[in-house]
């Protein structure tokens, strides 16, 4: 068996379901010490990074001669529920794909990646390799946040299924809470209650007209406009009095250009309209958690090198396109690491009938290969 397509059947195998997003979940412990000892008895230099017990990443760094380009490789090594995929962590293989839960989301990306650097140690390359299997992107990615406090390289390659097309955009996020405040009075005085659901119904007809507007005005050539939705709405008490609070929880999408502040004063500005226009509207607007947008230049050395050699491989160019949602390219991007999303062909991530093309894993890793070769020489 080729080794990548037995290495993928290992690492699927393993349970690395992620506990923040279902409890119990048995995390990513077992997997990284298996990679730590695959990557040791391959003359890695290892690294184990766990700020947060339980969440640990393992970093394997080949050291070049000097004088050369480094290059990281980066896939995220836990998954999502079995739920409803009971045998998940039992890999079959049928007409060239391989079925399990994380075969393509993202463990063949792992896979390969860790391949390609294997393969690269007997090259005398004068750049530095470093291959990141980080913990809890499918949540917060705790593990690429703690990776860039301890680790550099001059591009990066984050290896998450992309049918072989490289992705150098994607958008960010903004989440906010907007409350709306009334005043309590028994339901048979409307004269004395405020009905704090009905004011922010007024909010949520602002919200669904700053969707449309943004979804509208395509500003980015890849990733065309942001967008706005309601995700979560709750408020009253009881049928027979008038709610003193509603609370809204919302998420923008953001391209890149767009920043926290910039969302921060667009709502602002729709909610200081509809109170303008209604002298009993009163609210609260709080700000929560940003993940910022991510580009980078298809001029950058690493994307014309990845695209060179792919090309060649595949026997056709491939696409260069944009994602709509957010990955760890943006954390590496944070601190300068030019990088971008390459990886696999496949279909069913987060579902029941996951799946990877087993030969798209093959040629992924030989471009991975070839391009370390190029760029760390």
């Amino acid at each position: 068996m080729n080794e990548v397509i037995g290495l993928l059947e290992d690492l699927v195998g393993i349970d690395s379901v992620n506990p923040s997003l279902v409890a119990g979940g048995k995390g990513e412990t077992e997997i990284a010490t298996f990679i730590k000892s695959w990557l040791q008895t391959r003359g890695f230099e290892t690294h184990w990074l766990e700020k947060i017990s339980g969440r640990p990443s393992v970093v394997g760094v080949l050291k070049g001669s000097g004088g050369g380009k480094s290059l990281m490789l980066n896939g995220h090594i836990d998954t999502v529920t079995l739920a409803g995929n009971p045998d998940g962590t039992t890999p079959r293989i049928e007409n060239g794909k391989m079925y399990a839960r994380g075969a393509y989301d993202m463990k063949c990306g792992v896979a390969a990646m860790l391949v390609a650097a294997s393969r690269a140690k007997d090259l005398n390359l004068r750049g530095d390799i470093v291959v990141a299997c980080v913990s809890d992107e499918e949540h917060g990615s705790i593990g690429s946040f703690e990776l860039i406090e301890h680790f550099k390289a001059d591009a990066a390659i984050v290896t998450e299924p992309t049918e072989l097309e490289l992705v150098t955009a994607h958008k960010g996020f903004v989440w906010l809470t907007i409350e709306t405040h009334g005043v309590a009075a028994h339901g048979s005085r409307p004269l004395e209650g405020v009905d704090a659901i009905a004011k922010m119904g007024k909010v949520l007809v602002a919200l669904e007209q700053m969707d449309l507007d943004l979804r509208s005005n395509s500003t980015h050539a890849m990733l065309k406009g942001g967008s706005v939705h309601a995700s979560i709405i709750n408020g009253g008490q009881e049928l027979s009095s008038y709610p003193a609070h509603c609370k809204l929880e919302v998420e923008r999408r953001t391209i890149p250009g767009e920043t926290a502040a910039m969302v921060k004063q667009e709502f602002r500005t729709m909610l200081e309209g509809i109170k303008a226009s209604d002298s009993s509207f009163q609210y609260s607007l709080t700000m929560g958690l940003e993940r910022v947008p991510h580009e980078v230049s298809e001029s950058e050395e690493i994307v014309q090198t990845l695209l060179k050699n792919a090309s060649q491989i595949l026997e056709k160019t491939p696409k260069i396109r944009g994602e709509t949602f957010w990955t760890d390219c943006a954390a590496l991007s944070s601190v300068g690491i030019p990088s971008f999303l390459f990886g696999a062909v496949g279909a069913g991530a987060h579902s029941a009938n996951e799946w990877v093309d087993l030969n798209s894993v093959v040629q992924l890793e030989e471009i991975l290969f070839q391009t370390i070769q190029e760029f760390c020489s």
